[in-house]
């Protein structure tokens, strides 16, 4: 067994172009030898949000704490601690922290793309 804990104290800043005041933790993944999937932490900063974009995998999020907006193709939903989202491959999409406090979720994303290319940040 692999056992880590959430501490937003060992996340680190996401620099990446369409990102502002984003910082993630890889929890579980490549470095753990994990075989299929990937979990990581993202920390959102009030008015901070992760880039608008799509890609050719899936991912499965929780929300920790905080509140936001998540776009989804067409669709901008509000989200709150508790709320567990779908996005698919391939759709278009954004977390945008709207609160006063850090938005925290968990991302769950396959550690290979379908051309067996690793998925960045897994």
């Amino acid at each position: 067994m692999i056992r880590t804990r959430i501490d937003s104290s060992e996340t680190t800043a996401v620099e990446l172009d369409g990102v502002k005041d984003v910082a993630m933790r890889v929890l579980l993944g490549a470095a753990d030898d994990m075989p299929n999937f990937s979990m990581r932490h993202f920390v959102v900063q009030p008015g901070g949000h992760t880039p608008k974009h799509a890609h050719d995998y899936e991912h499965q999020v929780i929300v920790l704490a905080g509140e936001g907006e998540a776009d989804h193709g067409n669709e901008t939903v509000r989200f709150h601690p508790g709320d567990v989202m779908y996005v698919e491959a391939d759709q278009t999409h954004q977390f945008r922290n709207t609160g006063s406090e850090p938005v925290e979720f968990i991302c769950l994303v396959p550690r290979t793309r379908g051309d067996g290319n690793p998925v960045p940040g897994s």
